[in-house]
């Protein structure tokens, strides 16, 4: 997912978390406050829920794993978007994977993952429902280990698009690694986002079998096994695991792209879709919520009212 420029914006890039990021306000005058709002949002998320920082709150969490851990605000809202997902995904996207990402040697920066051996068996991870949010303070079974990487980069990018329209009052755009926020006035047109398998230069010509859609409010979102992969033992695995078995998820569809009243929502809904396998049509269908669906061959299947 990529946000491309307009010319009637003004746009700022930068890369965290391995990701490409993408700001772009209406008000060029207002870009440099923005940009210092979105670093700020994504700096207290990573402070709070990256799985990779020992000095971070979610390392404690699983540091304290068996015992009631006190958090901050920040993480405790965190796990509660991550826990609302899986309940309403019936715990496709689970924030228990922590332990199995580990198991496949994603457990530092991508670039730095160690390529030893698969585990010959992972069993399939905790679930949702062993971990006990109570305001201010958490508890995970012994053994497990938490990531909310399904759903912190899209909850990161509506928290930094809504505060950047509250604080400018500019029409704001943030992408983060294709996972787009949209809020206050649109451009004319609405903001113009293209669609493809793996984010790249939003100025580059568009590749092959890519789309480009308008979104004028909540979120869009792409979720698929073709960005982040990497070598484990020989073998070449991705990071959305299917929660049943610990184990990368079987190969239907490459890229699955949902439009939601938020960005969390859409990439949660892709998420579990990618997940789902062959049963992901039909449920997107009753979600009613406009989708792309390409297959591992490049077909494109489109529902819920996705642009033709």
């Amino acid at each position: 997912m990529t946000a491309l420029r307009d010319r009637a914006v003004a746009t700022a890039d930068w890369t965290v978390w391995t990701c490409r990021v993408r700001l772009a306000v209406t008000d060029p005058a207002a870009l440099p406050a923005a940009r210092d709002v979105v670093e700020r949002e994504i700096a207290a998320v990573d402070a709070a829920c990256s799985r990779f920082r020992p000095d971070g709150d979610l390392a404690a969490v699983d540091a304290g794993a068996g015992r009631w851990t006190p958090v901050g605000p920040l993480l405790a809202e965190a796990l509660a978007v991550a826990l609302r997902a899986a309940r309403l995904t019936d715990g496709h996207v689970d924030p228990t994977v922590g332990g199995a990402m580990t198991a496949l040697g994603y457990d530092r920066d991508l670039a730095d993952v160690d390529p030893g051996t698969v585990p010959p068996v992972l069993a399939p991870v905790a679930g949702w429902r062993t971990v006990e949010l109570d305001g201010d303070r958490v508890r995970i079974p012994w053994g497990a280990r938490l990531d909310l990487g399904a759903t912190v980069k899209a909850w990161t990018a509506d928290r930094a698009a809504a505060a950047v329209a509250d604080r400018t009052g500019a029409g704001v755009l943030v992408s983060i690694g294709g996972d787009v926020a949209v809020a206050g006035p649109a451009p004319d047109g609405g903001w113009r986002i293209r669609v493809e398998d793996v984010t790249g230069d939003p100025d580059a010509p568009p590749p092959p079998g890519s789309a480009t859609v308008s979104v004028v409010d909540g979120g869009l979102a792409t979720s698929g096994t073709r960005a982040r992969r990497w070598l484990r033992g020989g073998v070449e695995v991705h990071h959305l695991l299917d929660p049943r078995t610990g184990l990368p998820t079987r190969p239907v569809w490459r890229t699955v792209s949902v439009a939601a009243g938020s960005c969390t929502d859409a990439n949660t809904v892709s998420t579990a879709a990618v997940v789902r396998g062959h049963a992901a049509l039909p449920w997107l269908r009753e979600l009613g919520l406009p989708a792309r669906l390409v297959t591992e061959h490049g077909d494109v299947v489109t529902c819920g009212g996705w642009p033709a």
